[in-house]
């Protein structure tokens, strides 16, 4: 048979011009193996380096100097060399990156990374799999699957259970949410007499959560048609730890009230304050007011693998439970993971289509892990906690994790004896809420902008990292230890460099 012709009427010069060699050397294939090999050790050598080099978290760069060197990059015409990319990227982001590794980075629930989940980054970006179907990431969709029952144990979940990997905590809050949604419409509508719709269900429904909470549970009710307003904060002790007597009361004014409550979220380890709540408590009332209950355990569930296990006691009572293997079992961003106590609740994020995950694949018992996530293409991020159990195991996890919480105390110890700044409560995780004090009695507006200066130009110094928040509306600064290589001594020589910041500024003020 003769092939079709082009048509006449579109001349040789319309047709898209072909790719060349030199476009196609960029393919990862069997081609350039080599050339894939020399270009990640070329950048893996970059990285290297920096983090030998680093005598400082940050260099302390701002905004206002970065960017012109960003902006006046062309980026429609390439350098076509990777040696002076990497150059290139060396002034405008491995400079001035800023290293989670370095011990003296005390700010956010950042943590550094161990070396088998770098390699399993490696290799899951080379291979690219995507966790959806088995046709796309056979081997991978058993190993993510291996990951969630291993958690889910360790929870203390029956078999049962089931649950996914993520993108991050507020994913996961979102997930457990649309859970807790879906099944409290269900139940309304098998308790009704009448046939509801779900939009005459939804505006009853409340979410309870503590005040000390992630702000993704008011940003979930928001995405899922809600309201942040369905969202009631219970009030918290001197802990910063949710009352159970005051989550009682807001159950019984929701029954009277004639109001669902959909869900309650406990916290295991809250950002600012990485304080617990009291989980067997507040499961016995979700149990008694037909709540679900959600524990978001994004930072505290390091302590799954820890000495301190019996601080998460009640949560294998929760309804799901978020992880998040990228703050406390020092993985690379991004591993979280939703832990669900029974795998029929995920048939509400089950939707099925011809081309992807056809009914027939479930009744022919193909594995796939789409009909679980919000998200389709999804990575293979649970390839780097597999090799991180499969290189260290749990238990040497657990002991890095303790580490950092043996170290807030320390650090808390530090803090309660130095005259210069006061700490807010006892550390139940890694974190410490503290802030220098001006003087007896001073003016807290001034302590407030004392406070804030001082981190700023610690920032600016680069020589450490320091976080900031507000307790009662007035400024603190905020220490979360995830690096186990930070010592007693760096956690002093921090608070001396904030109150030499402090007292400059103070006697600046006073000759102003």
């Amino acid at each position: 048979m003769t092939p079709p012709a082009f048509p006449a009427e579109a001349p040789p010069a319309a047709w898209p011009i072909s790719a060349s060699p030199a476009d196609r050397a960029h393919l990862l294939n069997d081609e350039n193996a080599e050339t894939y090999r020399r270009s990640v050790a070329e950048g893996v050598a970059r990285v290297s380096a920096r983090l030998a080099q680093a005598d400082r978290p940050f260099t302390g760069i701002t905004p206002e100097r970065l960017a012109p060197a960003i902006a006046e990059i062309d980026l429609d015409r390439p350098l076509n060399d990777a040696t002076a990319a990497l150059d290139e990227l060396e002034r405008v982001y491995l400079r001035d990156a800023i290293y989670f590794h370095h011990p003296r980075y005390l700010a956010h629930l950042n943590c550094p990374v161990v070396i088998p989940a770098v390699v399993g980054e490696a290799v899951l970006s080379a291979v690219n799999s995507s966790l959806d179907t088995w046709d796309q990431s056979a081997g991978g969709t058993l190993i993510e699957r291996r990951l969630i029952d291993w958690t889910a144990g360790r929870i203390g979940f029956g078999k049962a259970a089931d649950g996914i990997f993520t993108s991050g905590g507020s994913q996961s809050n979102l997930q457990a949410m649309l859970l807790a949604r879906d099944e409290a419409c269900r139940l309304v509508r098998k308790n009704s007499e009448t046939a509801l719709r779900t939009p005459e269900i939804l505006p009853r429904l409340r979410i309870l959560a503590s005040e000390c909470g992630h702000f993704s549970v008011q940003k979930s009710a928001t995405l899922l048609g809600l309201g942040a307003e369905a969202v009631i904060t219970v009030e918290c002790d001197e802990n910063r730890r949710m009352r159970p007597e005051a989550l009682a009361r807001e159950l019984e004014r929701l029954r009277e009230e004639n109001l669902v409550p959909m869900a309650v979220v406990a916290t295991a380890g809250t950002t600012d304050f990485g304080s617990i709540d009291p989980l067997p408590a507040i499961a016995g009332l979700c149990e008694r007011y037909g709540a679900w209950f959600h524990v978001d355990a994004a930072y505290g569930c390091g302590l799954l693998v820890s000495r301190r296990r019996d601080l998460l006691n009640g949560i294998e009572r929760a309804d799901s439970v978020t992880v998040d293997y990228h703050k406390s079992f020092f993985q690379p961003v991004s591993s979280s993971a939703l832990i669900v106590a029974d795998h029929t609740t995920l048939r509400h994020v089950t939707y099925h289509a011809d081309y992807l995950n056809p009914v027939r694949m479930v009744e022919q018992r193909i594995p796939n892990q789409v009909d679980k996530s919000l998200q389709t293409t999804r990575r293979f991020d649970a390839l780097k906690l597999w090799l991180t159990l499969r290189i260290m195991g749990a238990d040497a996890v657990g002991r890095l994790f303790d580490e950092v919480v043996d170290r807030a105390v320390q650090g808390y110890e530090l803090l309660r004896r130095d005259a210069r700044f006061e700490v807010v409560t006892e550390p139940t995780l890694s974190t410490l809420v503290f802030r220098y004090l001006p003087a007896p009695g001073s003016d807290p507006v001034l302590a407030d902008r004392v406070n804030l200066h001082a981190r700023e130009a610690l920032m600016a110094s680069g020589l450490a990292v320091v976080a900031g928040t507000k307790v009662d509306g007035r400024q603190y600064l905020k220490f979360t230890l995830l690096n186990p290589q930070t010592t007693p001594r760096d956690i002093a020589e921090v608070l001396d460099l904030i109150a030499g910041h402090a007292e400059r500024f103070l006697t600046e003020q006073i000759a102003a």
